[in-house]
């Protein structure tokens, strides 16, 4: 059943609404002001709220752009008893849905409504598939070797809690995949999973990326932005090479996890958020604290559990099954069958340095598929996996 939040300072307008609206067979909840509006908004899943535009404590127009902030699936349905088209215009730039003049056509408002609910289920769909189609993207864990084994229980016991986990290893160990697992089997799951690759923004803005900016608030800031923070509210936030961002950021990241608040560049107003941190790196934090080029606090704040995934030099026995399951993979994306692999030639994959590790794997894996026949040999690995020295 559809639930409808009606915000109105006028009692008997509200009352008139609730009826008609029961009548018709929604589920209604009031509330008198906009600043009780918000609150039941953040308290309660609605579908659609029935709001007048001038109220007491805080205006319509208020509720609106917090009310997004809040529930940003819901429609707004703005109602006026003087509207201009000003009002109307902005009302809609804001995120209503419909402007309605008061006393509202009921045909009109009914209309309305039905059209705003479809708008919703339309919403709350295109997530839950997205959400559907990122999982079916998370890699499985390959790998039964004692470190993997010890990985997948430590991810099994850590995931359900709020512990935030730093994650350490190599390049292309499969650190960004421990982090998809911690989300998935959360209870953030049916959130976000937003990623910042920290080595990739530039210094200067990387706060920007991370928390937000008005507009104008420096050169080149045309429109507001919403920062990483904002767009992981109720899910998780994972930092990779979180070993590689300024120690100004750093410090505003400290502030966002002690406070849970962020401040968008250019703006007074402090923002909640509610994230999940989830960091990664490839180097020796405790090595950049001592040459300060990382904060102590931040890592402690960050380490809350550690998990260290072993470069694949130090786990041979789960390549085997690695080559495998790329090759199920990459037949199922190409629409060819795998070619079969010699004992020898699997052999020969086993013992090599593999200093790119798992992702350095599965490139030569997907080059084997591609360049070799039906069996792929001894020689082959020989031709296509073992790197050739410079001359």
């Amino acid at each position: 059943m559809a639930k409808i939040l009606i915000v109105d300072d006028e009692e008997m307008i509200r009352s008139t609404l609730k009826d008609i609206l029961e009548d018709e067979g929604y589920e209604t909840d009031e509330a008198a002001d906009g600043k009780a509006g918000l609150e039941k908004l953040k308290a309660g899943e609605y579908d659609v709220v029935l709001c007048d535009i001038k109220m007491p404590k805080m205006d319509g127009l208020e509720l609106l752009e917090k009310g997004l902030e809040a529930r940003p699936e819901a429609q707004f349905i703005m109602l006026s008893g003087h509207a201009t088209i000003d009002t109307a215009v902005e009302a809609t730039k804001k995120g209503a849905f419909d402007f309605i003049q008061k006393p509202p056509d009921l045909n009109r408002l009914l209309v309305s409504l039905r059209n705003a609910l479809d708008k919703t289920n339309l919403v709350v769909e295109t997530k839950t598939l997205k959400r559907k189609i990122a999982r079916t993207k998370t890699r499985e864990m390959v790998g039964a070797s004692t470190a993997m084994n010890k990985i997948k229980e430590t991810i099994d016991r850590v995931a359900p809690t709020e512990a935030r986990v730093l994650v350490t290893g190599s390049n292309g160990t499969g650190k960004e995949l421990v982090a998809h697992w911690l989300h998935e089997q959360s209870a953030r799951a049916g959130g976000p999973l937003i990623e910042v690759n920290c080595a990739a923004i530039p210094s200067e803005l990387i706060e920007s990326e991370l928390f937000g900016h008005e507009k104008g608030s420096f050169t080149g800031a045309y429109t507001k932005r919403t920062g990483k923070f904002e767009q992981a509210n109720g899910g998780t936030l994972f930092l990779d090479e979180i070993g590689d961002m300024s120690l100004s950021a750093q410090a505003k990241v400290l502030r966002a996890l002690q406070e849970s608040r962020i401040t968008r560049i250019g703006s007074d107003k402090s923002i909640p958020v509610d994230v999940r941190i989830v960091a990664a790196t490839n180097k020796d934090l405790l090595g950049e604290i001592a040459r300060g080029n990382f904060r102590e606090d931040l890592y402690h704040r960050l380490s809350v559990i550690l998990i260290h995934v072993p470069a694949l030099a130090d786990r041979r026995e789960d390549i085997p099954s690695l080559v495998t399951h790329f090759m199920d993979e990459i037949a199922a994306e190409y629409g060819k069958p795998a070619p079969k692999m010699e004992p020898k030639a699997l052999e020969a994959l086993t013992q090599l340095d593999w200093t790119g590790n798992v992702r350095e794997l599965h490139n030569v894996v997907e080059r084997l598929f591609i360049l070799c026949d039906k069996t792929i040999t001894a020689q082959d690995i020989q031709d296509y996996a073992v790197p050739r020295k410079r001359s």
